[in-house]
């Protein structure tokens, strides 16, 4: 499975990668977890099973379901409670419930 986490530079989701790939780990999820700035989102969403827009970029949501539904990629703001506590279990869950949707 492949997560792409998208904010504003890429950088403000890297621990939130760390906590969702030790988690992943823990339940020997076989997961591919990235984190890229929007801008560069094009060119990561080939082969993605979701995407999860930070919400301090949440204002993109429009633009980036139209670059998702294109590639049939669901997508949605992380939730902010959990991007705040960076609990990576709670956002992993997260993309899968939006993945088996």
């Amino acid at each position: 499975m492949k997560i792409v986490l998208a904010c504003a530079a890429g950088m403000s989701t890297s621990l939130l990668v760390t906590k969702m790939s030790e988690e992943a780990k823990k339940k020997g999820l076989d997961c591919k977890i990235l984190a890229t700035p929007v801008s560069s989102l094009k060119r990561e969403i080939k082969g993605t099973d979701v995407v999860l827009l930070g919400p301090q970029v949440r204002y993109l949501l429009p633009k980036v379901k139209q670059l998702c539904e294109e590639f049939k990629v669901p997508v949605d703001v992380v939730p902010l409670v959990s991007y705040g506590r960076c609990d990576g279990k709670a956002v992993l869950e997260f993309a899968n419930k939006l993945i088996s949707n």
